[in-house]
Parts: C-alpha cells; sequence; structure tokens
C-alpha cells in the first residue's frame, strides 16, 4: 500500500493523511445515528498500534504523526479506530472532528508483528475547542441531530454552521432522526440521510 493516495509523506509508525469531510448527504423535501460519546480522556503514551483508541496525534500542515497525549504537540486523540476504507467501514461517532486515513506497508510498528498495519481510518476529536463535529457547528464527517444544512443541488444538502458565521447560511435544522419517514414529526419538511441505527434525520425551516 501507499503512504496515502494524496502523496502524502510517511510519519513515525505509519503514515495518515486528513480526510476532513464536509458532510455531503442526499435529502428529499418533504414531505443519525444515537449520538455516541467520545471516549473519556486520560493520559496516553504511544503504544504498539499505531493511533489507536486513546492515543494522540500532532497536527501539521500536510503531516499527522502519533505522539503522547501529555506532549506539548498533541492535538487531537483517537476516539475510535477502524480497518477498511471509509465508506465501506462503520461510521465514526457523532463528536468526531475529523477523519485521518492510514495507510502503511511496512511501519516501525504494528499490531500483531507481521510487519503490517491495515489500511484504516482513526475517527479524531481535537484535545481543545473548536469542535466541528459538535451539533450545528457546521464540520465533522457526520451530519447529526441540531447540525443545520442548506440544498446544494440534485437533492443533495450540505452542513453549514447554525449561527449563520459558515460560507452559507442556514436553511434547515435537523430536528431528530428516526428509524422511517413515517415517525418524522408532521412539521418535517426535509428527510435528510444520515446513517446509522436511526438513518432519517426530519429538519424544519431555520
Amino acid at each position: 500500500m501507499t503512504a496515502c493516495d494524496s502523496g502524502w509523506p510517511r510519519t513515525v509508525g505509519g503514515a495518515v493523511c486528513a480526510l476532513l469531510l464536509t458532510a455531503t448527504v442526499t435529502a428529499c423535501q418533504k414531505p443519525p445515528a444515537a449520538e455516541e460519546s467520545p471516549a473519556p480522556s486520560r493520559p496516553s503514551d504511544t503504544g504498539t498500534a499505531f493511533l489507536a483508541v486513546d492515543e494522540c496525534s500532532s497536527r501539521g500542515r500536510e503531516s499527522f504523526t502519533e505522539v503522547p497525549c501529555g506532549s506539548e504537540r498533541a492535538a487531537a486523540r483517537v476516539i475510535a479506530r477502524y480497518d477498511g476504507e471509509v465508506r465501506q467501514g462503520p461510521a465514526c461517532p457523532a463528536r468526531t472532528d475529523f477523519v485521518l486515513h492510514v495507510s502503511e506497508s511496512r511501519p516501525a510498528v504494528d499490531e500483531d508483528g507481521d510487519g503490517e498495519v491495515p489500511q484504516g481510518y482513526a475517527c479524531m476529536r481535537n484535545l481543545e475547542a473548536p469542535h466541528p463535529g459538535d451539533p450545528g457547528r457546521g464540520g465533522g464527517p457526520r451530519t447529526v441531530v441540531g447540525d443545520c444544512v442548506y440544498g446544494a443541488g440534485r437533492g443533495e444538502v450540505r452542513e453549514t454552521a447554525c449561527d449563520g458565521s459558515g460560507e452559507r447560511a442556514p436553511e434547515y435544522l435537523v430536528s431528530s432522526a428516526v428509524r422511517k419517514r413515517t415517525e418524522c414529526p408532521a412539521a418535517t419538511q426535509l428527510y435528510v440521510s444520515l446513517g446509522g441505527t436511526r438513518p432519517v434525520g426530519c429538519a424544519v425551516r431555520e
């Protein structure tokens, strides 16, 4: 495997590149998954698994390296870690600020000593504000209850900050998440695809 599809440089213990995702989801005119909490914060040193849960990374312009969570270079913590590709694997926790794609064929350390770290991704939460993955902040890889969206054309919507500080003004607020459309409140004006166990977002005009 290559270090990253984007051509980013290798880093100690593996290579990562950021998928700083602005959620793009399908929506239908009228008519998230259950909220997950980040892993509890606690001091951590780098371990044998590259960017395992509760480990931390620095944050540079073009590269991310694993560092002790007590280091002054630590910027974000891993709150979930999965093998495989983002589009085929489990969704990151709702409060994820950004996602790191991890791919390295021969790192310095690996999970089981076979000389390889499988392609995967790490769901990251900034150690300090801002937290774009929080509801209403207009960022993060997932759209969740409390987020605002605007119409992007062709049946799609995109997230934007609810306070109007984003490039686009909010048009709808995702007020609840349900298992199927018929469970949305009567006031729902837009259905937003969220994925997860409650895949239908019920949105109303802002």
